[in-house]
């Protein structure tokens, strides 16, 4: 799908399926559940199932190409493409092309961390059982201005984007692994198993037992503690 944008911004948003923006001109600036990035024209930015993000944009604008991911399994984040145009001429052929394409050729990159939001925000996926209040005081933040500051920035507060990490966690979890859904909670620091199950049907809108069923699907049996 093509977008040309002229907006000052989008909304923060969730999108349901995986797909590729690939952005042919323009620059803006992405800030969702992996991140903040700085983007502009030949980036490549890779978007998982779920992901919410917010987009500020340029007085010029951008125009972008969106490529479904359904049918593949690529790295999220943000990466370059040397030839953008080349990767136009094949989608407009044959867009599952283009997407094989864009996985091979893409090279990632790691977006530089602007200020605190940003280093909280990479803190909160690597470790979403971070406490807040304890990384506040370390960095000599007060806990409102965390707050305010990284809503500013990301446009959902700290507590609400931890949650939403851990739910993709969780997620995960359900889907390639085989551990008991309690022991999944346990391991995730949610309050039991029920506040695990009401956080991955928030974040997909279907409940942890649907995800197990439907990755195992191919069997025959499932075992009664799943």
């Amino acid at each position: 799908m093509w977008q040309t944008i002229h907006a000052s911004s989008f909304c923060r948003h969730v999108h349901e399926k995986a797909y590729v923006a690939l952005v042919l001109s323009g620059e803006y600036e992405e800030a969702g559940d992996f991140g903040r990035f700085q983007i502009k024209s030949g980036d490549v930015i890779f978007h998982e199932p779920f992901e919410a993000h917010l987009d500020r944009f340029t007085e010029m604008g951008a125009e972008v190409l969106n490529l479904s991911l359904a049918n593949y399994s690529c790295s999220r984040g943000i990466a370059r493409v040397p030839d953008p145009d080349y990767v136009v001429r094949v989608a407009e052929k044959d867009p599952e092309d283009a997407v094989e394409l864009l996985s091979s050729i893409a090279k990632s990159q790691l977006p530089p961390s602007a200020d605190w939001p940003d280093e909280l925000a990479a803190k909160l996926i690597r470790n979403p059982s971070l406490k807040l209040s304890q990384w506040a005081v370390l960095n000599g933040i007060a806990p409102w201005t965390v707050s305010r500051g990284f809503t500013a920035v990301f446009g959902i507060t700290p507590e609400a984007f931890r949650a939403r990490v851990r739910a993709r966690y969780a997620l995960r979890s359900i889907q390639n692994t085989q551990m008991p859904l309690a022991s999944i909670a346990v391991e995730l620091d949610f309050a039991d198993q029920s506040h695990m199950s009401r956080s991955v049907k928030q974040l997909t809108g279907s409940a942890p037992r649907e995800w197990r069923l439907a990755a195992n699907g191919f069997k025959t049996r499932i075992d009664r503690d799943v």
